[in-house]
């Protein structure tokens, strides 16, 4: 019984923190994928045309208008016109449906594009882990013509757009 005492609170806990997937995100030089999806509104995203040209940060976070996901995107929100004078087009990407996705930009006034990735396509083109769920693991990549010319495998939500910028500025 002791032990039973013991299990149940770490089962419950694996409701919220399932184990993450092994995958293997894509390398700084990799070609940048050109896999295609929906944004917020529904509408198609080519994401090989969006990553031709110029730079861009594809960011992963596990869910829409939760506390970490939420601080990462207001961070982005907050920085915008900085992240805009980098040059540096945003995409942030969740397993979250297309309507989720939208509430969640209309609900903190997000001035980018969400993409809905529900099947997973996306994240799993970047190599990024997900969770049993289908939850992406936080993760950051700006990419700059196509090429991956940097990576953040542990994305902090209060700084993605600072990291980002000095990146940016770095190549």
């Amino acid at each position: 019984m002791q032990k039973l005492r013991f299990l149940l609170p770490l089962a419950a806990l694996s409701l919220f923190f399932p184990v993450v997937s092994n995958a293997t995100p894509l390398e700084v030089g990799a070609d940048a994928p050109t896999v295609k999806t929906l944004d917020q509104k529904g509408n198609p995203v080519d994401l090989g045309k969006e990553l031709g040209e110029g730079i861009s940060l594809v960011y992963f976070y596990p869910k829409a208008d939760t506390p970490g996901c939420t601080k990462q995107a207001c961070n982005l929100r907050d920085a915008f016109e900085d992240v805009k004078k980098a040059g540096i087009k945003v995409f942030g990407v969740s397993s979250d449906t297309p309507e989720v996705q939208l509430a969640f930009a209309e609900k903190f006034d997000l001035p980018f594009t969400l993409l809905a990735d529900k099947a997973g396509e996306v994240i799993a083109a970047f190599g990024v882990p997900a969770n049993e769920r289908g939850f992406a693991s936080r993760q950051s990549f700006l990419i700059k013509d196509g090429k991956i010319i940097w990576r953040d495998l542990k994305a902090n939500p209060t700084t993605q757009a600072q990291d980002a910028i000095a990146a940016a500025k770095a190549d």
